[in-house]
């Protein structure tokens, strides 16, 4: 029996990126950098990557849903710099709330 590795979406604060993995192997990257704000703490989405040997498996989907549904149980508010995450968002308008709109000094936060 040929038994594939689990999928799973971990945070690794160190690298500012949350990640997919099958197995130990890391297949996807939700990057973002933290924002401080007084009283409105955020967190700036700006790449998401999968695997290209892994695309239209609904892997982004599930690494962004953990991803912001994470950083909504941690009080962050989400700043969808990222296509994807915008994207996603606009189909799931439950996240809607908990977006703040991208202003120049967001996209100025983020490391080149």
């Amino acid at each position: 029996m040929n038994h594939q590795p689990a999928i799973t979406v971990r945070n690794n604060p160190d690298r500012h990126r949350y990640e997919l993995l099958e197995g130990d192997t890391v297949i996807g990257k939700a990057h973002w950098v933290a924002f401080e704000e007084p009283g409105v703490p955020q967190r700036i989405f700006y790449h998401t990557v999968v695997d290209d040997d892994r695309s239209g498996q609904g892997l982004a989907a599930k690494l962004a849903r953990h991803a912001l549904d994470e950083t909504i149980g941690q009080g962050l508010q989400i700043v969808p710099v990222c296509p994807y995450i915008k994207a996603f968002i606009r189909k799931h308008p439950e996240y809607r709330p908990h977006t703040v709109r991208i202003r120049p000094d967001h996209l100025e936060a983020i490391p080149c």
